[in-house]
């Protein structure tokens, strides 16, 4: 039940961080225009990569070595001044670097230096200690007052396209802000310690093994704006943008049980359970795949009505990209559970690593011809093609290690019941109005459809959650 618990708030939390920009999109669309949208997206990807270079794998390595010893107090506390202490000495470096950047660059300096902030704010993102002892309480609790100032400030501050700078500092900000909010709940877990007592840069070496994959990661993430920002034009990356962020929007409820299930993995890898790590991924993959096939389908069904209600008539160009960008809410869910959820608690970081940089490598490649035929489009599809990549790659990996039986229990009535609610959906959203009423309902018509025929064909995670609910 604990796993459950700490997956609820991790849902909970990142559905909450992403409400914002789901009340605050249409609002923005509306006041900053495709242009503005475009500026922010592809100027907020170039401050992404001195973010991850300061950052240096941290967030995944910080949270498994918290996992490691969070039984011993001390080792912990040591643990924790060490990388911390480390990750501040290195976005140092990656803001000096940041200031080169600024003297060789010729546009949008205020819109960079408002974004910079950003970077100063990642070196007090302390948020994968909590999530290595396991307390996903305080993540959700964190930012729950500075959300909502943020939310006030950008309906308050941003009327035009003039106040896009003062958009990009209160976002800047409200990172900054969140972040420091964590430290007093630190007391609880960690003692003091003597400086001349930490090794600091030991955990360098093994946290750029895993820092690899993050950069390959952040590659096709973010690379994808910025090439297009730079090879068509901002307007382009906004499309994509606001494509991108409805379905990491999506995928934030799925991937949320890579964060909680990462360090209960690890620790029971290092308790030699080994058969118990694979039970966990069996439940987690069927889990994801309940979870994602709905949404794939689904965001693809009502794309056509739904991106005019939301972005305006202005943002037309994105419903194609949300149909095609749908397909990776499935691949990236069997991706984090593959990945994120075994490779990495069972210390394969190599195959791991392999994984996302073929999917950089495939998503670079494909992106100059693509993004050069059919812009936006072809960015969307290059994003598909890596994720089939990564997804492929993991579980070829892992083929003599799980019973793919086993791993793929069920999906063929996941995605049976999932088809069937795209066509219901798809018919539905051709034959009723374009109105928020008329969406509701087809969302609401196809969440019944889809549970009706898991429960009709008997689908094991309707069967556990029952059980669930009996032991409760």
């Amino acid at each position: 039940m604990q796993v459950v618990k700490n997956y609820l708030y991790n849902a909970s939390y990142q559905v909450f961080v992403l409400l914002i920009p789901l009340i605050t999109t249409p609002y923005l669309a509306r006041v900053l225009g495709p242009t503005g949208v475009g500026i922010n997206a592809y100027t907020n990807s170039i401050i992404q990569y001195f973010i991850l270079f300061g950052s240096i794998g941290v967030n995944l390595y910080g949270n498994r070595q918290i996992a490691f010893v969070r039984d011993d107090k001390d080792k912990m506390t040591k643990t924790f001044y060490e990388i911390f202490l480390m990750r501040i000495m290195t976005i140092v470096l990656a803001y000096a670097a940041f200031l080169i950047f600024l003297m060789t660059t010729g546009s949008y300096h205020i819109y960079y230096l408002a974004q910079s902030v950003s970077i100063i704010a990642a070196a007090f993102d302390i948020s994968w200690f909590f999530m290595g002892v396991e307390n996903f309480g305080v993540t959700v609790l964190r930012n729950f007052v500075v959300k909502i100032v943020t939310l006030i400030s950008i309906f308050t501050f941003v009327k035009s396209f003039d106040d896009l700078n003062i958009y990009i500092m209160i976002l800047s900000l409200s990172l900054l802000v969140g972040n420091m909010t964590l430290f007093p709940n630190l007391r609880r877990y960690i003692g003091k310690v003597k400086l001349k007592n930490l090794r600091i840069w030991q955990h360098l070496k093994p946290s750029l093994v895993l820092f690899v994959p993050q950069i390959a990661t952040q590659i096709y993430l973010v690379v994808n704006k910025t090439m297009l920002g730079s090879m068509t034009s901002v307007q382009s990356a906004g499309y994509f943008d606001q494509s991108d962020k409805m379905i990491k929007m999506i995928l934030a409820v799925v991937t949320a049980t890579g964060t909680v299930m990462l360090p209960h993995v690890a620790n029971a890898f290092m308790k030699g359970e080994v058969e118990k790590t694979k039970q966990f991924l069996y439940n987690s993959f069927s889990f994801v795949t309940a979870l994602s096939v709905p949404m794939m389908f689904g965001i693809s069904a009502v794309a056509r009505k739904f991106v005019p209600l939301f972005f305006t008539d202005k943002f037309l160009a994105v419903t194609p990209l949300m149909m095609i960008e749908s397909v990776v809410i499935l691949l990236i869910a069997w991706s984090n559970a593959l990945g994120t959820q075994y490779l990495l608690p069972t210390n394969q970081n190599g195959a791991f690593t392999k994984s996302v940089v073929l999917g950089a490598v495939v998503n670079i490649i494909v992106n100059i011809p693509f993004i050069m035929l059919w812009g936006a489009l072809g960015a969307t599809l290059s994003t598909v093609l890596s994720e089939v990549t990564v997804t492929g790659y993991q579980l070829f990996t892992i083929r003599r290690q799980i019973n793919y039986r086993s791993l793929f229990t069920d999906t063929w009535k996941y995605m049976l019941s999932g088809f069937t609610m795209f066509i219901v959906i798809f018919v539905l959203d051709k034959n009723l109005t374009d109105s928020w009423l008329m969406l509701v309902l087809e969302v609401v018509i196809g969440i019944a459809v889809y549970s009706t025929l898991l429960i009709l064909m008997r689908a094991k995670i309707i069967i556990d959650a029952k059980n669930m609910i009996k032991h409760k």
